[in-house]
């Protein structure tokens, strides 16, 4: 695989010109998603283009044409900030960013480093990544842990493994943890670095689709539960996300698929320009062409940090991105986790979620032939496994973290492609009969 262009071909850079922070019209504007209005099952909160054309919103993405610092930053093709006030941070993007020692060494904290990765990575990319860590740089120290590898591993057992390598280290508060590997390995060591000795410091290096354009960004962390996926974690931000696109070369095609889900997710719920390029390029996608590549997970990458830095706990807007996740928690709760990855879980509800919302007469059939092209397109499935039943659905669903006042709010495909709602007002009636046209059983 090619080094990633540091211009795309595919696609014009798109561009954000004013921070949240200094946008007075916005912070105006953005009362409407207030967590007491989405907490009310009767309020929907609609968000997509209409919105984002509105309020403006602006987590800062610009090309990285003159770096005022070492030459280190010579390979970040593309920077995204997630705009959180003192807690913000940058997402480095571009090819060959693990060679770049500087860029990591200035998110230390202190002398002693952690790095939580599993028996998949480690023998891929550990050795680079305390090479970055130390080179030029004597006084700092790293520590590893490797873990097992797969979602079943991501519980409290395997989270305890890191905690007793930290304390067996004798680690203090100022040390950094380093997340290396996907998903699984950046929710773990996120939480982990939240809870050890009331939080230290962590960075993230995600090393799948899946992680870069979605679990590294925006401070979710935590541990499935036997009766519901990531039921148990913390809202905890990394110092930065360093996303190396060389990465995806030694990406499995099924893991590389499971990305892409996430990736049509942003189109669907926010973006309806995104979303035209994906039908026009997903075979470039994947095909890992650098270019095609580079912009999925940079524009991606914008789309989230401009939800997270309006709503960083959820209370709202941000619950949007989880468009389909409740019906595909409930596919890998009930299929047992790892049997299912989470991209192919997300695709199937994210069918179901739209099955429901033409259902309920919010969009037309165009959209729902559109969503099942390009999943199919994709290599992604467009339907539960004939295993789960509509009783398996329900019970997963009545835990999920979406749950008010005993109510389940999900969010709907509503007007044309980019809008969506987050509600509980909607025909249970229709629900059943999604559950029911899914489902053998």
């Amino acid at each position: 695989m090619a080094a990633a262009s540091s211009s795309s071909a595919v696609s014009p850079s798109l561009r954000f010109s004013q921070k949240f922070s200094n946008h007075r019209s916005l912070r105006r504007g953005i009362s409407l998603l207030s967590p007491s209005l989405a907490s009310d099952s009767r309020i929907s909160v609609q968000v997509g283009e209409s919105v984002r054309r509105g309020l403006q919103v602006s987590a800062n993405s610009a090309q990285v044409m003159e770096q005022p610092r070492r030459e280190a930053n010579a390979k970040v093709s593309t920077l995204v900030d997630v705009d959180l006030g003192n807690r913000s941070y940058p997402i480095y993007i571009g090819s060959g960013l693990l060679e770049e020692h500087d860029l990591l060494q200035r998110h230390v904290h202190g002398k002693r480093v952690l790095v939580v990765t599993n028996t998949t990575v480690a023998p891929l990319y550990l050795d680079k990544v305390v090479t970055a860590l130390t080179s030029g740089n004597s006084s700092v120290s790293v520590e590893s842990v490797i873990l097992p590898d797969g979602e079943k591993y991501k519980e409290m057992g395997t989270l305890m493994k890191i905690f007793d390598k930290a304390i067996e280290s004798r680690f203090d508060r100022r040390c950094t943890f380093v997340a290396l590997g996907g998903g699984v390995i950046g929710d773990m060591c996120g939480f982990a670095a939240a809870a050890f000795l009331r939080g230290v410091n962590f960075i993230q290096i995600p090393t799948t689709l899946m992680a870069q354009v979605d679990s590294s960004v925006g401070g979710k962390t935590g541990i499935n539960h036997p009766l519901g996926k990531n039921l148990i974690g913390a809202f905890y931000q990394p110092q930065c996300v360093l996303i190396d696109t060389d990465t995806l070369i030694t990406l499995p095609d099924r893991e590389l698929a499971s990305g892409v889900a996430e990736v049509i997710k942003y189109g669907l719920i926010r973006d309806a320009d995104f979303f035209e390029w994906q039908e026009k390029n997903m075979q470039a996608l994947l095909a890992r062409d650098p270019s095609a590549m580079a912009y999925a997970i940079k524009r991606s990458c914008e789309n989230k940090a401009e939800v997270v830095s309006l709503d960083e706990k959820e209370s709202g807007l941000r619950a949007t991105l989880n468009l389909g996740h409740t019906f595909g928690h409930a596919i890998e709760t009930g299929l047992g986790y790892g049997e299912w990855l989470h991209g192919e879980g997300v695709a199937a509800g994210m069918v179901m979620a739209v099955d429901l919302s033409y259902r309920l007469g919010w969009i037309d059939d165009s959209l729902v032939q559109r969503v099942l092209t390009i999943l199919q397109q994709a290599r992604l499935p467009t339907a539960p496994p004939d295993s789960i039943t509509v009783e398996m659905f329900k019970s997963t669903m009545a835990v999920d973290k979406k749950v008010a006042d005993g109510l389940l709010r999900l969010i709907l495909l509503k007007g044309p492609l980019g809008n969506c709602v987050f509600t509980g007002d909607y025909d249970r009636k229709a629900l059943d009969e999604t559950l029911e046209s899914f489902c053998k059983n």
